[in-house]
């Protein structure tokens, strides 16, 4: 008997021995996937790497506005040089063009991208959608910030930017787990 348990127990550490690579393997893939503030972080990161946040969205130029709100934002990019402007005063609407120095920023006028410094809440991940969502609460920063973003008619006529560039700014985001880590759903 004592030999056979000799022989289990040496059969128990090879099949440890074996298994160990797996488990190893498998664990390391996994580790981007849990449901932690670094793995949050670094898949809204990536996002935001490639999704800057921008002004306008949807619009077209020549652009038209009678609007007193929309002339107003408009108006600040005219002071800041990146855009022109001509009226018609017979119809009360101003047109606005883009001027050599917008050309680089036109048509949307993105003024950076987001890099997240905390992670503030996160709701327990549940499925839905076909993954494993939860939704994030987080501060961010804002990188790479033009010049014309900064001053002081465009923050005033674009608030939420100024807000988004002032260095203590929140968002929220739903991110999904994916066998890759945690990024957020297009």
């Amino acid at each position: 008997m004592n030999y056979l348990s000799s022989a289990r127990t040496h059969a128990t550490i090879i099949l440890a021995i074996l298994a160990l690579p797996f488990l190893l393997v498998t664990s390391g893939c996994s580790s981007q996937s849990r449901p932690t503030a670094a793995n949050f972080t670094a898949g809204l990161n990536k996002h935001f790497l490639e999704h800057s946040d921008c002004l306008l969205d949807n619009i077209r130029f020549p652009f038209e506005a009678s609007d007193k709100e929309k002339t107003k934002q408009m108006d600040s990019l005219v002071k800041s040089q990146l855009l022109e402007k001509t009226e018609e005063m017979s119809i009360h609407v101003s047109r606005y063009t883009v001027a050599q120095a917008g050309l680089r920023s036109a048509p949307r006028f993105c003024y950076g991208h987001r890099e997240v410094t905390s992670i503030d809440s996160f709701t327990p991940p549940a499925a839905a959608n076909g993954f494993t969502e939860t939704t994030v609460v987080y501060h961010y920063v804002m990188n790479d910030v033009p010049v014309w973003a900064k001053t002081p008619e465009v923050e005033a006529a674009f608030p939420d930017m100024a807000v988004s560039i002032s260095g203590n700014a929140t968002g929220k985001a739903i991110l999904a787990q994916t066998p890759v880590g945690w990024q957020v759903p297009d």
